[in-house]
């Protein structure tokens, strides 16, 4: 078991709060030092250089995932040169009616080097095994699917 901890900061300045028109931006700090500004997205009344709650869980699937599947080719002696994924998330209703990351889909792209290379169903194994054992993937309820190019 571990734990993991980040700490958020928001304030009001003077800023108007009311409905519809109050600040979203806010300040996340990892427990390692990194910092980074949150917001709505802004669809949602947010600012568009900062990062928003979707975007953090699809980049910790994303993440995970690449992480789970490094390790499953070292584990099987192939040499992986490169990692790529453009991830894209839907927020729509769920069944309850409420607004939800419904779908995160991962497209990874690889390359490998050396006198072992994966084939295209050995690669597509290895994309199934990482979903399988990605701890942020076993964390969320929405449908992630892997599509490997």
């Amino acid at each position: 078991m571990s734990e993991h901890r980040t700490a958020l900061a928001w304030q009001r300045g003077d800023d108007p709060f009311e409905r519809g028109n109050y600040r979203r931006e806010h300040r996340l700090r990892f427990e390692r030092g990194q910092q980074l500004t949150n917001s709505a997205a802004p669809g949602y009344g947010g600012i568009g250089d900062a990062t928003d709650p979707e975007e953090l869980l699809l980049a910790a699937l994303s993440s995970c995932h690449m992480l789970t599947f490094l390790a499953l080719c070292a584990n099987r002696g192939y040499t992986l040169d490169r990692y790529d994924d453009d991830a894209v998330a839907t927020l729509d209703k769920n069944p309850d009616g409420k607004f939800a990351v419904t779908l995160a889909v991962l497209n990874p792209r690889t390359q490998f080097s050396g006198e072992k290379i994966p084939d295209a169903a050995e690669i597509g194994t290895l994309h199934e095994r990482a979903h399988a054992n990605c701890f942020i993937a076993h964390s969320v309820r929405c449908d992630v699917q892997i599509r490997p190019e």
